[in-house]
């Protein structure tokens, strides 16, 4: 399927396919994912874009390119936290983990899988509340914490045999990683029960063992001395790791190596060993895989104290405690690199929200401007019947403009500003002030009755002509016009009718001798003035009748 007519539905079946199911094939799913990508960039839909993303970091992980891995991740996580994808957010922080996991940071994929298994809800697929839990026991386990790993691995096998039939295989992968993590604990008997709980739920259902779990496997047998069974079991691992019968990441078949070169050690086949330790060895150094090549390092010792070539097993071990340390420094490198790509991540994203912001705010007074008026208008009328708008107009602003000075205007419009928004926040914490242009400002009263808006908008002119305004214009007065409706009054309940009808309100305002505050005006002009006064409810400064 190419992508390039579907719609929504489509794209996101095509990626739950991938995000859900184990992926076989690397190139297909790469070819899969950037046509979606394509196609939901076309439609503008940006949650099956980010979804995509989350896709590509899980191929660039398998690519061995573990850096670009967690930026991904960390891009796709930052989306959906601000958006509030929980979905999203959850198999982010899973990913994450995993891929710290290789990278040899445990308490960053601690906390990551942590977060994850926290996220899970309702929303959450069956194989996303599995593999969560598999990844936070498999962190707890290296963590140390073997008993509290155990408790999650039941809860992932539980909920594992009860995926339909197409899905049974991760039930095999759940009890894999258990029965790894419990023979590296240790705990050799358990890893036995584990596996074999494995390998019969695979043989009731016909399924086939992917290299991952014929490697644990092995590691059991070579811990009980069945070294040549081993060797057997992991030349099938290998074989079916290049047929690319596996969701492989980039350590494993290092780790399928170094597992077999164990396994000839015991055989005391030690030039078999040393070619599958060399070629273990080329992996992790093409690959970035320290934490792997530390362990090379020690078998390589272990190989050469086998070949009674003590002087060379001191060598390595040295080499092995030096790229110890390496790892360990290249570990808090790790950290700071991927805090720092957060940081400049979280600072790109602020710096847009700043310019946005700047260019919804009016440059000389501070308050909103047009634009956020528009922006924001729409939706506040369609949640909220009971919403007011006032227009409001300083009186002879021109003539203040002219006999003082454009400068003194501009003073006038601060101070106005100022009060128009103090005032309104004081009456109407919710609503918000902005400037319309030139000298007209838009007040938004949410959830306010008219009677009580205009009883509000009153006490707001009356602190325009209240200021002492002898310092800004040497005596000149200043006072401010005011009309306001209420949106369910007007046809239809729409940000054009009710700032026409707001407009309207206040040009019977300054016709009626400004000053005042005027609601209820009929669409139709009077033929005469004084009816102005008496067509709706207009509240009269205190010069009214000398303005009359």
């Amino acid at each position: 399927m190419t992508f390039g007519g579907a719609d929504a539905q489509e794209l996101s079946a095509a990626l739950l396919e991938l995000e859900d199911h184990r992926i076989l094939d690397a190139d297909a799913a790469s070819v899969t994912t950037t046509r979606v990508e394509r196609r939901a960039a076309a439609l503008g839909d940006e949650r099956l874009l980010m979804r995509a993303r989350y896709v590509r970091a899980l191929l660039i992980r398998r690519s061995g390119d573990i850096a670009g891995s967690i930026r991904q991740c960390d891009e796709v996580l930052n989306w959906a936290t601000e958006h509030r994808d929980r979905r999203l957010q959850a198999r982010a922080h899973t990913a994450l983990s995993a891929t710290m996991d290789i990278s040899g940071d445990i308490a960053g994929a601690l906390e990551h899988a942590l977060s994850a298994v926290e996220l899970l809800d309702e929303t959450a697929t069956p194989y996303m509340h599995v593999a969560a839990r598999c990844q936070l026991a498999g962190t707890l386990s290296q963590s140390g914490d073997m008993a509290a790993a155990r408790v999650r691995y039941q809860q992932a096998e539980e909920m594992a045999r009860k995926l339909q039939e197409r899905d049974w295989d991760q039930l095999l992968l759940a009890l894999n990683n258990w029965a790894c993590d419990e023979y590296d604990a240790g705990e050799l008997l358990r890893a036995g029960e584990v596996a074999d709980r494995m390998q019969k739920h695979a043989s009731k259902h016909g399924l086939e063992l992917n290299p991952q779990m014929l490697d644990t496997i092995a590691g059991i047998q070579i811990a009980n001395g069945e070294y040549a069974e081993a060797e057997q079991v992991l030349l099938v691992c290998i074989s079916r790791h290049e047929a690319g019968k596996t969701d492989t990441d980039a350590d494993f078949l290092a780790n399928y190596l170094l597992t077999l070169a164990r396994a000839q050690r015991g055989l005391d086949a030690t030039g078999r060993a040393q070619q599958s330790l060399d070629a273990a060895r080329r992996l992790c150094t093409d690959r970035g895989l320290l934490g792997v090549l530390v362990q090379v390092h020690q078998e390589q010792a272990e190989l050469h104290a086998a070949c009674g070539d003590y002087a060379r097993a001191f060598a390595a071990q040295k080499v092995c405690l030096a790229a110890r340390e390496d790892q360990l420094a290249r570990q808090e490198q790790e950290k700071a690199l991927t805090r720092h790509a957060k940081f400049e991540t979280t600072e790109a994203r602020d710096e847009a929200d700043r310019f946005r912001e700047q260019a919804r705010r009016d440059p000389l007074t501070g308050l909103h401007n047009r634009r956020y008026a528009d922006e924001e208008l729409p939706a506040l009328i369609a949640a909220d019947p009971d919403l007011c708008l006032a227009i409001v107009d300083i009186d002879h602003f021109k003539r203040i403009n002219d006999q003082l000075s454009h400068e003194t205007g501009d003073q006038v419009l601060i101070q106005v500003a100022k009060i128009l928004d103090t005032e309104l926040a004081a009456a109407s914490p919710g609503g918000f002030t902005a400037r319309l242009g030139g000298e007209e400002f838009l007040l938004v009263l949410p959830n306010t009755l008219i009677t009580t808006a205009v009883r509000q908008l009153d006490e707001v002119r009356q602190a325009v002509a209240g200021h002492d305004w002898r310092g800004t214009t040497s005596g000149l007065p200043v006072t401010v016009s005011i009309g306001v409706t209420a949106v369910r009054e007007t046809t239809p309940h729409d940000q054009t009718s009710a700032l026409a009808t707001a407009d309207r309100n206040l040009y019977a305002a300054k016709h009626a001798g400004r000053n005042r505050v005027v609601t209820g005006t009929p669409p139709e002009p009077r033929p005469r003035a004084y009816r102005d006064r008496e067509a709706g409810l207009i509240t009269p400064g205190p010069t009214d009748k000398q303005r009359a």
